[in-house]
């Protein structure tokens, strides 16, 4: 990497944390944050895709961001199996780095198969973690092959630790029933989104990825959270047509 190129890269380092830390002080909708927090990945890290699981109260990961509805199946795929990176990185509270899945395919055959039918050929998991406790993971997928490399592994473990803080909040947690309480949190906001997507999605014809576009632009014109916004939209009182498709514009009837 030249130096041009370094500097451009610590720029736009500077400038996503400085943008996480904003919005971190400012008063913040967890899954939108999440949402932006990964898509931040993607561009830093230079991988194609990227998710979240989240553990609820009893243990079970749940799917809290994806980038996109691809990335969003392999999340859910790995749940379902109870097998795959994300899960190995959250029992184990460590990084799983898997560089190539057409090599390094062992542990968990039908799923790097179906991996590498979705067009990934590595992907590595790197844990969301507050003091001893495992509270879930990160997964980054890439279609080619290789690691991270020892600077981008520091930069996804400081975009988990973002991560982290986000899920908790800015109190000071004294005690295992408040992390619970603040994981449970963030899993309702994503449910009451995925309603909204949903609802959304049916009311305008559209696919789940422009269903959020819509949600999370009216959130912002209308200086909102994204989880209150669905939530009217789940409760009926908001609607596509008082909101504009995912152009912004007036759904049709």
């Amino acid at each position: 990497m030249d130096l041009e190129a370094a500097d451009d890269r610590v720029a736009e380092l500077a400038q996503a944390f400085v943008e996480l830390a904003g919005a971190l002080a400012d008063g913040y909708d967890v899954v939108e944050l999440l949402d932006r927090l990964i898509r931040h990945c993607v561009h830093l890290l230079k991988v194609d895709a990227a998710g979240l699981v989240l553990a609820d109260a009893s243990g079970t990961l749940k799917v809290m961001a994806a980038t996109d509805e691809q990335a969003r199946f392999l999340e859910v795929l790995q749940l379902h199996a109870d097998s795959g990176p994300c899960l190995d990185c959250y029992r184990s509270g460590q990084s799983v780095d898997v560089d190539d899945l057409t090599v390094d395919d062992d542990r968990w055959p039908a799923l790097a198969d179906t991996i590498r039918h979705g067009g990934y050929r590595a992907v590595h998991a790197v844990p969301l973690r507050f003091r001893e406790q495992t509270l879930g993971a990160m997964n980054l997928f890439s279609t080619k092959p290789g690691g991270l490399g020892t600077t981008d592994g520091k930069i996804a473990l400081a975009l988990a630790e973002v991560a982290t803080v986000a899920i908790l909040g800015q109190r000071t947690i004294h005690r295992s029933g408040q992390v619970a309480e603040q994981l449970q949190a963030a899993l309702n906001s994503r449910v009451i989104i995925e309603q909204a997507k949903g609802m959304l999605a049916q009311q305008g014809r559209f696919d789940m990825a422009s269903a959020f576009a819509v949600l999370r632009q009216h959130a912002r014109r209308n200086n909102q959270r994204v989880t209150d916004a669905a939530r009217a939209v789940v409760d009926a009182t908001l609607t596509l047509d008082l909101m504009g498709g995912p152009d912004g514009t007036r759904s049709p009837r």
